[in-house]
């Protein structure tokens, strides 16, 4: 298997022997004839193609004519931090875990993208992306911020401005609602959950925001983990972490823009998913014993 690109305005010529080279064809003369009887030279479009050495020149010249290029799709979750993507991007051998996260911390890029902060955490849009050969790790990391940009600029940018809401804490408090929710529903939930404790200066005790930075958030913390000293952990700090714990999709963004309605500042896991949200402190203890089965030690805002 072999990956060539068909650069635009390459001769045809050039291309045959360059796949002669590689024993995808057994004569690039015979292949460029073949080409230009059957009217294929002139109508060869533009990309990276895939070929093996068992395919017939006919089938050859068919995918470059039809368009049929390589992709290499990688699908950014929803709420992966820069430490997910780059275990993800590693393991899908494209590129070296390390190699990822430093391009992340590249304050080079970052000033370049208008991005004021030690990494792109929070600004790398969830989707999938064609990670052609020989595409950078910073170019990789360059079209997922545009990617948010631009969608930050055509539909959040001006209500956010609107609300006084800077994007910073936009996309942080939007990264802790990711981390949390597992019901899309339930994200404008969590989303006033977090706000309206900020508005009463109460710390927002959200437990993933206690292990960004020491191991991968997997619903489950343990004491220790809320008692250690981070940056980032919301049981210590008394506001928000200084940026976003991971990239948050449209619909988290969307829910700290408009939160539900309610008067909440407590939420527990029923253990399906969804959450128990709570007014006051003694109904979330309630909710803590009947769905963790063991008494509450701390306020939590979510856990």
């Amino acid at each position: 298997m072999e990956i060539v690109e068909l650069g635009k305005g390459r001769p045809l010529k050039a291309l045959a022997t360059d796949l002669e080279a590689r024993h995808i064809l057994s004569s690039a003369r015979l292949f460029t004839l073949y080409a230009r009887l059957k009217g294929g030279d002139a109508r060869l479009k533009a990309g990276y193609y895939q070929f093996d050495d068992g395919m017939r020149p006919s089938q050859i010249l068919a995918k470059m004519i039809n368009g049929d290029v390589y992709q290499r799709m990688f699908a950014l979750p929803e709420g992966y931090s820069s430490y997910q993507v780059a275990e993800m991007l590693e393991k899908r051998a494209i590129y070296p875990k390390e190699n990822f996260l430093a391009a992340c911390r590249d304050q080079a890029l970052l000033r370049e993208l208008g991005i004021d902060a030690a990494s792109a955490e929070g600004y790398l849009f969830p989707g999938s992306y064609n990670i052609l050969p020989g595409k950078t790790e910073r170019e990789v990391v360059r079209e997922m911020v545009l990617r948010q940009q631009a969608y930050l600029k055509e539909s959040v940018d001006s209500r956010a401005k609107a609300k006084g809401v800077p994007v910073r804490t936009l996309l942080t408090l939007a990264s802790m609602v990711e981390k949390e929710a597992v019901l899309p529903a339930e994200k404008p939930l969590i989303a006033a959950v977090f706000q309206n404790r900020l508005r009463l200066g109460m710390r927002l005790q959200s437990d993933p925001t206690a292990l960004y930075g020491v191991r991968a958030f997997a619903g489950k913390v343990r004491r220790e983990d809320i008692l250690k000293p981070t940056p980032y952990n919301t049981y210590l700090i008394p506001a928000l972490p200084p940026g976003p714990i991971g990239n948050p999709g449209k619909d988290a963004i969307e829910a700290v823009l408009n939160p539900a309605a309610v008067p909440y500042l407590y939420f527990v896991g029923r253990g399906d998913g969804s959450h128990q949200f709570s007014k006051d402190l003694a109904a979330h203890n309630e909710a803590v014993r009947k769905y963790l089965k063991t008494p509450a030690t701390t306020s939590q805002g979510g856990s």
